[in-house]
């Protein structure tokens, strides 16, 4: 018996056939590659948080190698994951960060020293920001180094880091990112909110 392919039975099985072969080729590359991209992402974490510790233009292997050697251990205050560094004999505190920007997620890598109220180093990342604009946060490397040294706290212990249209108080405040006023508002916000928890849980600790 010869097949009509030209039948409505006939280009319904074969679509069907094609479909089920396909999404069994996708399913089977993507288990394939799965490892590869989870490694890809943990190195690019890595990466991030040797940033924050103003570590910078290292290839995949020597990121490796470098964030073995400083990051001591990875802690948790209160359900917050966070890292334990030694710089130069110097202990530093790593902190992860989320907030929300103009157009979606924005995260940060915080590093702070021992005193728990000094910057070390930032750096900042983003889901959606506009390029040129909010996408300053993670492209400008001499923004995030703007954040180097600023105290957290005041004196009298109130939070006093932020992002400003205009610093009054250089010690904690940092410029805005021109243009991008409602991206930076999220950075501060997210600061704030983000190092006052860690800090208390961790004093509480």
């Amino acid at each position: 018996m010869k097949l009509n392919t030209n039948s409505n039975a006939y280009i319904i099985i074969y679509s069907a056939i094609l479909v089920v072969i396909v999404a069994f080729l996708l399913a089977f590359v993507y288990q394939a590659l799965k490892p590869m991209q989870d490694a890809n992402v943990a190195l690019d974490i890595k990466k991030q948080i040797l940033y924050s510790l103003n570590i910078r233009g290292l290839d995949g292997a020597e990121a490796e190698a470098k964030y073995a050697a400083v990051v001591k251990s990875e802690e948790q205050a209160n359900d917050q994951l966070y890292y334990v560094c030694d710089i130069d004999g110097q202990k530093k505190y790593v902190f992860p960060l989320k907030g929300m920007g103009l157009w979606g997620g924005i995260s940060a890598f915080i590093s702070v020293d021992d005193d728990l109220n000094t910057i070390y180093g930032a750096y900042f990342n983003h889901e959606s920001e506009t390029a040129g604009l909010g996408a300053e946060i993670k492209d400008s490397q001499a923004w995030q180094e703007k954040f180097k040294g600023k105290k957290i706290f005041s004196e009298d212990g109130q939070v006093a880091i932020g992002v400003v249209k205009k610093v009054e108080n250089p010690a904690s405040e940092v410029d805005c990112v021109t243009g991008a006023t409602l991206t930076s508002n999220g950075v501060s916000d997210m600061l704030r909110d983000g190092l006052k928890q860690y800090i208390t849980n961790l004093k509480e600790d």
